[in-house]
């Protein structure tokens, strides 16, 4: 789908679904097929063991984005089983696009790992949860990725080591985010891409970004930030993730920070566009000046000297 080198754009469709099954087919046709991205990303909760009984059985916080009259309920309205996450791996096969799934708790973790696909993803707010991600590092043979919003220096330090001690970090991907519903510009904090870059980015098989802001500026941003410190032999910059929905008005808390249709397709022909344009000169004239440089260009002429 890619070079080694060019990001990879992640459609994180998530909840997105509304928890339509057709719906989600179609999020991942639209995402492939017109967007041209290059994962399809879901979630997978075990709401039983990710809730406490309290939790569960609570209103939702936001009653107009509830799809149940229990926040428990509400969560498994949303949610897909086993099963189904098998049919929408082979939907995403269909159409050319890659699979993946953030895994809430140990349960989903070993549902989702048994079904082997390429990537599997650890949400920022189970980064600390390590008993999950050693199941992970023992279990799962595919790439890792690990977002860092809402954690210090410290517990994201901590969170290398833990990959670095099991033989996993090579297989690890960690993304710079700020956790929102939508950011704000003054906190998307894109220098942080360079912070892990600096401090992790040669331990580790990439560094991505995960924005939930609005627009695709940032993006952009983002991946020259990226691309910056690979020229200083940082690492690699991989991945950019976005939400994304058909209609940023459906009822929800991710969609209002979702990217629609067009802006995801625009999102993944500019940050195409933009990483041919990163690069030095390889000679003084290029090729496409020479043609302008013979016809236009003002060159001292030089003269012998008499002698």
């Amino acid at each position: 789908m890619t070079s080694d080198r060019a990001v990879q754009v992640i459609a994180e469709i998530g909840c997105n679904h509304k928890g339509s099954f057709e719906l989600a087919l179609e999020l991942i046709r639209v995402a492939a097929q017109v967007c041209k991205a290059d994962v399809a990303k879901f979630q997978k909760r075990h709401n039983r063991e990710l809730l406490s009984p309290a939790q569960y059985d609570a209103p939702h916080p936001v009653p107009e984005n509830a799809y149940g009259p229990t926040y428990g309920a509400h969560r498994e309205f949303l949610e897909f089983d086993t099963e189904q996450h098998r049919d929408l791996i082979a939907a995403c096969r269909e159409n050319g696009i890659a699979y993946s799934t953030s895994v809430w708790d140990l349960t989903s973790a070993r549902e989702m790992a048994a079904l082997d696909p390429p990537m599997l993803k650890i949400p920022s707010a189970t980064n600390q949860h390590y008993e999950l991600q050693a199941y992970l590092c023992e279990h799962y043979g595919g790439e890792i990725h690990v977002s860092t919003g809402m954690s210090t220096g410290h517990e994201i330090a901590d969170l290398i080591r833990f990959y670095e001690a099991r033989g996993r970090a090579r297989d690890l991907v960690v993304y710079s985010c700020t956790s929102g519903y939508p950011v704000a510009f003054e906190d998307v904090c894109l220098f942080e891409i360079r912070n892990l870059m600096e401090r992790f980015g040669t331990r580790v098989k990439g560094i991505g970004f995960s924005g939930h802001h609005l627009g695709i500026a940032a993006d952009v941003a983002a991946l020259a930030v990226g691309r910056m410190m690979e020229a200083e032999a940082w690492g690699r910059f991989t991945h950019i993730e976005r939400h994304f929905t058909l209609d940023r008005t459906w009822k929800g808390t991710d969609h209002a920070a979702s990217l629609e249709p067009d802006g995801l397709r625009r999102l993944c022909r500019d940050l195409k566009h933009v990483d041919a344009a990163l690069e030095a000169k390889t000679q003084d004239i290029l090729p496409v000046e020479q043609v302008q440089r013979e016809k236009l260009k003002w060159v001292q002429k030089k003269h012998a000297k008499a002698s």
